[in-house]
C-alpha cells in the first residue's frame, strides 16, 4: 500500500513572476517556476471544480449544440539530458433535444535517452438519453492502454440506467449501473473477453454555504478482477478567493499481478488563493 501526499497552492509569488519577463529568466529558472507553478494552480482549481460540478446539483438535462476543447503539450531535451514528453487530450460534446454525446481522448508520452517511460492512450464515448428530470439512459464505451500497468488493454462496451436518488439544496445522490462487455490483455499478454458489469455513484452534501463533502465511486466487475475507485473529499470556500479541498482516492484491484498492490491509496490536498 502506497500513500502519496499532494499539496498545490498558488501564493503571492505567482503574482511576481506574472509581471513581464526577459530572456535571462530563462537562465535563471524564473521562466521554468513560473511554467510550473502555472501547472500546480491550473490542477488544484481542476481538484476543487470537479467537485462543484453542477451536474451533481441541478435537473438532467442537456447543453444543445456542439462544445468542445483540445490541448497539447510537447518537451525534449537534448545534451546532457535526452528526453522528450508528449501530452495531448481533446473532448468534444453535442446535445441534440434529450439525446447528449460526448467523445473524449488522451496520449501521455515519455522516453529517457531510447527507454519509454510513458506510454497512455485513453478514449471514451458516452451516450445518454433523459427520460425525466431524475431517470436516464446510458450507453458507453471505453479504451485503456497503459504499457506500464498490470493490463495494458483494457476496454469496456455497456449500458444501463441512471436514477436521482435525491435531488435537494444541500444533498444530492445518482447513482447508474449496466451490463457490458469488457476485453483485457494484460502485460504478460494474457487476454480474455467476458460479461461484466460497471456502476457508478456520485454523492454530495453541504454541511453549510461554504463547505461541503463528495463521494465518487465506481466499480468495474468482471471475472477476470474487479476495479473500483473511491474519491471521498472533503471542500471549503473560506472566502471568494481562498478554497481548498482535502480528499482521500483508493484504488483497487481484486487479483494483481505479482509484484504489484491490491490496493493504491492517494491523500491529497488542493488549495487556491487569490490576491
Amino acid at each position: 500500500m502506497k500513500t502519496v501526499i499532494q499539496m498545490a497552492s498558488a501564493t503571492a509569488l505567482a503574482l511576481v513572476l506574472a509581471a513581464p519577463a526577459f530572456a535571462v529568466d530563462d537562465l535563471i529558472g524564473v521562466g521554468d517556476l513560473n511554467d510550473r507553478i502555472d501547472d500546480i494552480t491550473e490542477a488544484a482549481e481542476d481538484d476543487i471544480a470537479n467537485a462543484e460540478d453542477a451536474e451533481r446539483y441541478s435537473a438532467l438535462g442537456v447543453a444543445q449544440g456542439w462544445r468542445g476543447s483540445l490541448a497539447l503539450t510537447a518537451s525534449a531535451t537534448s545534451g546532457n539530458t535526452d528526453n522528450g514528453e508528449l501530452s495531448l487530450a481533446g473532448r468534444l460534446s453535442y446535445g441534440a433535444g434529450d439525446w447528449n454525446h460526448l467523445f473524449g481522448f488522451a496520449g501521455e508520452f515519455a522516453r529517457t535517452g531510447s527507454v519509454s517511460t510513458e506510454e497512455k492512450i485513453y478514449g471514451v464515448y458516452e451516450a445518454n438519453r433523459y427520460f425525466s428530470d431524475t431517470l436516464y439512459g446510458f450507453g458507453t464505451g471505453r479504451y485503456q492502454y497503459d504499457a506500464f500497468a498490470t493490463n495494458q488493454h483494457d476496454a469496456f462496451l455497456g449500458a444501463g440506467i441512471g436514477y436521482r436518488i435525491i435531488n435537494n439544496d444541500n444533498m444530492t445522490w445518482r447513482v447508474q449501473a449496466g451490463p457490458g462487455v469488457r476485453y483485457v490483455k494484460d502485460n504478460t499478454g494474457v487476454d480474455t473477453t467476458e460479461f461484466s458489469g460497471i456502476a457508478s455513484s456520485r454523492f454530495y452534501y453541504a454541511f453549510s454555504d461554504t463547505v461541503s463533502l463528495t463521494n465518487d465511486t465506481d466499480v468495474l466487475g468482471s471475472n477476470s478482477n474487479i476495479i473500483a475507485t473511491n474519491d471521498l473529499g472533503l471542500n471549503f470556500k473560506v472566502t471568494e478567493n481562498v478554497s481548498t479541498r482535502a480528499s482521500y482516492r483508493t484504488e483497487y484491484n481484486s487479483d494483481p499481478l505479482p509484484g504489484f498492490d491490491r490496493y493504491d491509496n492517494t491523500i491529497g490536498m488542493s488549495l487556491v488563493v487569490g490576491f
